[in-house]
């Protein structure tokens, strides 16, 4: 009864940044949806003006990609919830003590939500473009490959734990926590240009999911979800057990019900 209550209080308090974590992942597929389309669909003229290489085309998904992150990450609705739009490091960030245990369970449903009603609303929309061979339905899937799987999941806990050792390193820093925005938008950049061949760069289940049951393209769900939440649990872990062996110059960033719980 004390925890349902504590889940009830929370929503009433913090409703407001349940709608920023909803409308995080909306944003990041309906964005990266278009853009799978514009840069890799044939019909595109800017896919036809970039020529056939994928890479190429990948650079213009990723600079579109970062600078939506970056975007979202410094608006007033990301500066209210946190911006975290990805269960897997709201995982790091509860594991830390940085957000409550109420909270990170709302923000985790909401994350959910919002990728799955992205999902249903990009498919519907895009459909006669979002079929093609390359777009797949900008689902995030495994490589054709005989242990494919694997490296996929290796790729996505080789990424994972980079994004969250890049977010802790830069919320910990006097110097870098105004650039933390800013370096996850680089680093989705990057990670879309070098690691999507590999795994499809999900790095999030919830933007996994919205897609995938949208369309019916589910192949190796589970290594999506297992990968970036074990990585960024274990990042979260390993950094915090770094932190204690030298104490924290200031107090470590907050987020809604930290300290309540």
């Amino acid at each position: 009864m004390a925890f349902a209550t504590r889940m009830t209080q929370a929503l009433r308090q913090n409703w407001r940044h349940y709608l920023v974590e909803a409308g995080g992942p909306m944003a990041f597929l309906t964005v990266s949806s278009l853009a799978a389309v514009v840069f890799h669909h044939p019909d595109s003229a800017a896919a036809r003006a970039l020529g056939p290489q994928e890479w190429v085309q990948r650079v213009g998904v990723g600079l579109v990609v970062g600078l939506l992150i970056v975007v979202m990450a410094y608006s007033p609705w990301g500066k209210r919830s946190g911006a975290h739009f990805n269960p897997a490091v709201t995982l790091g960030f509860w594991q830390l003590g940085h957000i409550g245990t109420a909270d990170a369970l709302w923000y985790v449903l909401a994350q959910f939500v919002g990728a799955l009603v992205a999902g249903f609303g990009v498919v519907w929309a895009l459909a006669p473009w979002f079929g093609h061979h390359l777009i797949h339905h900008n689902t995030t899937q495994p490589i054709d490959a005989t242990h494919g799987w694997a490296l996929a999941l290796g790729a996505e806990m080789l990424i994972s734990g980079l994004l969250m050792l890049g977010l802790l390193g830069s919320l910990h820093s006097a110097q870098g926590k105004k650039w933390t925005g800013a370096l996850a938008g680089l680093l989705l950049a990057v990670f879309v240009v070098v690691e999507s061949p590999l795994s499809g760069m999900s790095l999030n289940p919830a933007r996994t999911l919205g897609t995938a049951v949208a369309s019916g393209e589910a192949a190796g769900l589970w290594l999506y979800f297992l990968g970036p939440l074990a990585a960024m649990w274990a990042t979260a872990e390993a950094y915090r057990r770094y932190r204690q062996r030298r104490p924290p110059t200031e107090r470590p960033p907050q987020y809604p019900d930290a300290a309540a719980q």
